[in-house]
């Protein structure tokens, strides 16, 4: 009779510990869903190299709402010292139906460079959420790269 009532006890408070692990999961997820977006019409991202790279010191990307149909976005590689082959991808993503994809991409390249920066201007459609997605590397001998990516802002 005791080891049954032990044994519901410790079905019981695992049943509790797994509901309760659902409630933190759900939160959690709300609140990475909600640093998604922003309310203001410009959202940035910086990342530096993880461990003190030989080549690569950082890498950033922007976005700027420039008018109810035009943003504008921009992207910076940036070495420690002059390398072989700089690279920045840029990639604009609109939020439809709830999820991100890719709207527009662009890859630059340059040779013999201490970093490369773009800046463009995009004409978009009205009322969508739009974020910035970048990829930056440096290659001196070794590749070393970073990614980036922006809140959403919406252009409406």
């Amino acid at each position: 009779m005791i080891g049954k009532m032990k044994r519901m006890l410790g079905i019981l408070f695992l049943v509790l510990c797994l509901g309760f692990m659902g409630v933190v999961t759900a939160s959690a997820t709300e609140i990475a869903e909600s640093d998604l977006e922003t309310n203001e019409d410009f959202a940035e991202d910086t990342t530096y190299s993880v461990l003190r790279g030989n080549n690569l010191n950082f890498g950033t990307t922007s976005i700027n709402k420039l008018a109810s149909n035009k943003v504008a976005i921009s992207g910076i590689t940036q070495c420690h010292h002059v390398c072989s082959t700089v690279y920045l991808n840029l990639t604009l993503e609109r939020k439809v139906n709830g999820t991100y994809s890719t709207y527009k991409s662009w890859k630059f390249t340059t040779s013999n460079a201490t970093n490369l920066d773009k800046n463009l201007t995009v004409i978009v459609p009205s009322g969508y959420y739009y974020r910035v997605r970048g990829y930056h590397a440096a290659k001196d001998g070794s590749k070393e790269s970073v990614s980036t990516l922006t809140k959403g802002i919406l252009v409406k």
